[in-house]
């Protein structure tokens, strides 16, 4: 017998917060599983968390987390349905549409857990992208991640570090594997990757111009 996803969206819709967080995800075929991480998401509740990607790296540093008294800052995180007080100043640091039959909801959802995981204050929401500025053939709605304005630039480089650059590493692997060995031997990456390699040799050197300017000490001059 065919699912009926409209179906299943109103018997998840139906459902009680406890109720929906009780359903045991690993019972339901995909598409099942989809709309139900839509439901979860949809109500901003704190869900079974999706299982990060095998190939992702180790826990997030501790020098990466942000002290105790900054993420007090922000509350606790609020009730379903509630939206933060911070949110007015918030940036948006993860977007993507989320076209009907695709699988979106869990990528959004972990994208969620890695900055939660990190200390940062988020909040997920999905609004509808109307007809006219939407180029799927059927409405289509959008995935956002907001986090408070001033932790913008931690928490994408948090993404980075955390989904995109295992991604990456995975794929360059990949394409590694289908160099011939005079190929291989004659790959530099600093000179595949000579615009990554620039940017990070100007972050370093604009911040510590800036730590002089200012007649300050690096922490790591000062440890």
């Amino acid at each position: 017998m065919e699912l009926d996803p409209e179906y299943l969206r109103r018997h998840y819709d139906s459902l009680s917060d406890e109720a929906l967080l009780a359903v045991d995800r690993n019972e339901l075929v995909e598409m099942a599983q989809m709309i139900l991480d839509e439901e979860v998401a949809r109500r901003v509740l704190a869900p079974r968390r999706v299982t990060r990607r095998t190939h992702a790296p180790h826990a997030i540093p501790t020098q990466m987390d942000p002290p105790d008294e900054e993420a007090e800052d922000y509350g606790e995180p609020p009730d379903a349905g509630d939206k933060p007080g911070w949110l007015e100043d918030a940036a948006e640091v993860y977007s993507f549409a989320d076209l009907p039959g695709t699988a979106r909801a869990a990528d959004a959802v972990n994208a969620q857990d890695v900055l939660e995981a990190a200390g940062i204050p988020c909040y997920l929401d999905l609004a509808e992208i109307s007809q006219e500025k939407s180029a799927a053939p059927e409405p289509a709605r959008r995935w956002r991640i907001m986090v408070p304005g001033k932790l913008n630039l931690r928490a994408t480089s948090v993404l980075e570090r955390e989904i995109f650059n295992p991604e990456f590493e995975a794929d360059w692997k990949t394409h590694l594997e289908t160099l011939s060995d005079e190929e291989l031997r004659a790959m530099n990456p600093e000179i595949a990757f000579c615009g990554l390699f620039d940017r990070i040799e100007r972050v370093n050197r604009v911040y510590d111009e800036e730590i002089e300017r200012r007649g300050l000490k690096s922490d790591s001059a000062s440890s």
